[in-house]
């Protein structure tokens, strides 16, 4: 292990965040419906996405044969346990403001719990092939979730836009969740198996995957979108977002690819865990959270 990644080691623990979404706009990105609707995708995801990757780490735990990796993995399931309940919560909101999201997240329900479900395997080689399969195909999704949480944290663009400061607020505490638990998935994926073509094969399914059920999302929300007549999403859109600092750079997204598919690669390199602990410390919801586990509220 590296000095930088010796130092950057933290406790993970979940903060019971709780959100109140009745100010919140439709567009809580003012008269920009493609970008609050491509960041909103996330709500759909999430919850079924961080419910199987806690599933999936459950299972894995014997394997684990270091106690602090152990540690590790325990706080990083409480910690997406959290995440998933958050992004849940904002569905009602969306449903009362006329953007019923059940049609996708029954999609996306399904990928995850029957495409990369458990499967009636014997015991023994199968079910653990599979088994490692999902560790890393978890490793590969969270090297993007730390990619965006890293973004989100420093997309100061979306300030200046007047973005509605409560989703600011959720977005940034698991942003920086993201990046504080950023190596725990890698880690765990080197401990077990680590072979260096289960990395790429799985980070080809995590991609495409990724890409295929964003871009639905957001064709959904803009399609569904109450007040938008002919509401589309499209590439062009996303790229010109990106320059314009409110969505994620196309490019720095693409140069993020090779990174992990190099077999130097350790999450450690990507972000900062001094900036996203800082974050944790000055989030509203977090603040609040700390406050009343410590009985003071």
């Amino acid at each position: 292990m590296s000095n930088k990644q010796a130092s950057e080691q933290v406790a993970l623990k979940a903060r019971k965040v709780s959100f109140s979404w009745e100010e919140t706009p439709l567009h809580w990105v003012p008269g920009d419906p493609f970008t609050t609707h491509t960041i909103n995708v996330l709500h759909l995801l999430l919850p079924a996405g961080e419910r199987w990757f806690v599933h999936v780490y459950k299972q894995v735990l014997p394997y684990i044969r270091d106690e602090r990796l152990r540690e590790d993995v325990i706080g990083f399931i409480g910690q997406e346990a959290m995440h998933s309940q958050a992004h849940d919560e904002v569905l009602p909101h969306l449903k009362e403001l006329g953007l019923d999201p059940t049609p996708y997240t029954a999609q996306v329900d399904w990928f995850f719990e029957k495409l990369l479900g458990d499967r009636t395997l014997p015991p023994g080689r199968a079910r653990t092939w599979w088994l490692m399969e999902r560790v890393a195909i978890i490793a590969a999704i969270e090297h993007y979730t730390a990619f965006l949480g890293n973004w989100v944290l420093n997309a100061e663009e979306l300030d200046r836009c007047g973005a509605d400061p409560t989703m600011l607020d959720l977005l940034r505490w698991h942003g920086a969740e993201e990046v504080e638990h950023r190596s725990v998935a890698f880690d765990l994926f080197q401990h077990v198996d680590g072979g260096y073509r289960r990395r790429v094969r799985t980070w080809a399914t995590a991609f495409a995957a990724l890409v295929f059920l964003w871009q639905r999302g957001a064709r959904f929300f803009m399609e569904n979108d109450p007040t938008l007549i002919d509401g589309r999403a499209s590439f062009k859109e996303f790229y010109v977002r990106g320059r314009r600092g409110t969505l994620p750079a196309t490019g720095e997204m693409v140069r993020s690819i090779p990174r992990y598919l190099s077999r130097g690669y350790h999450p450690s390199q990507e972000g900062s865990t001094e900036q996203a602990v800082a974050y944790l410390a000055s989030s509203p919801a977090a603040v609040a959270a700390l406050a009343a586990e410590k009985g003071t509220l």
